[in-house]
């Protein structure tokens, strides 16, 4: 007699998360991912991130705002713009999403007519249809359809910057930002390895600790010991994209460890850094 066979019923709580780029654009990372409990802590991204959700959904608070995107939806957030992001119903949320260089976007937005760098009128769209052909341009991605790719991607990408899209960025974070605080960041920068305290940052720039903070955070959305994660965690996506050993990359970029890395890895991407790279490199 034939034996029964069970169909295998996958956890309702189970997450999955995958990064890779497509050669249908230029440099550009994409994911595909369903997550439940992960929440991801503030952070930002040195590209555009263009997520379509697919099932259940994703909040998250950015510099406008709150927002709150279910299926069909949207979830847009420029280059720098610091966002969160969390379950928004018990069942997690699983969405699509494209990272986009800026020059990528400001490309599509010329052949529009637009000028200047491109930005959003809203963080969390509705707009079906730029949805649905941008859903169809990351599963082509996924089946490694370059043509179908990179057309449909320019084609979603051109509806919604003709929908929601405007001519002028309000310009980087911190753009305006107080003397002190550029000088601030550059050193932060270049001291990935050994960073002063906020102590010694604040008196060697002649300011306060406190109002180095305040300034800090008001310009670029994080403060200063956040900022310097953020930098970590970019210099060490770079570095294991380029096939270095994660131990390696953790010392490099100023992590006591691997472990250490991991941690911040996983709460500004959702995925540990060896399955990230693993993905990365297989593409």
């Amino acid at each position: 007699m034939p034996r029964d066979v069970h169909p295998r019923i996958e956890d309702p709580r189970a997450e999955r998360a995958r990064y890779w780029r497509s050669s249908g654009l230029p440099e550009t990372e994409l994911l595909t991912a369903r997550f439940v409990t992960t929440s991801f802590t503030r952070h930002t991204h040195p590209t555009y991130t263009i997520g379509v959700i697919t099932d259940g959904v994703e909040e998250y608070t950015h510099e406008r705002g709150r927002a709150r995107v279910g299926p069909g939806g949207l979830a847009v957030v420029g280059p720098g713009e610091v966002h969160t992001g969390h379950a928004g119903v018990p069942e997690g949320w699983s969405y699509r999403v494209f990272y986009p260089r800026p020059e990528v976007v400001a490309d599509v937005a010329r052949e529009l007519g637009m000028r200047g760098t491109p930005a959003f009128t809203e963080s969390g769209i509705d707009a079906p249809e730029a949805a649905r052909v941008l859903a169809a341009a990351h599963v082509a991605a996924e089946n490694g359809d370059r043509l179908t790719t990179s057309s449909l991607a320019r084609r979603g990408l051109g509806m919604l910057l003709r929908s929601h899209g405007r001519e002028r960025a309000a310009g980087p974070p911190g753009h305006a930002a107080r003397p002190e605080v550029e000088r601030a960041r550059r050193i932060l920068a270049e001291r990935l390895v050994d960073p002063p305290t906020l102590e010694e940052l604040a008196a060697g720039l002649g300011i306060g600790p406190f109002a180095l903070s305040r300034a800090f955070r008001a310009a670029h959305g994080l403060p200063p010991h956040a900022y310097l994660n953020q930098l970590r965690v970019d210099r060490a996506r770079a570095l294991l994209a380029s096939g270095r050993r994660a131990g390696e990359v953790a010392v490099e970029v100023g992590f006591a460890d691997q472990p250490h890395l991991t941690r911040h890895f996983k709460r500004h991407l959702g995925v540990p850094p060896a399955a990230y790279q693993r993905a990365l490199l297989a593409t």
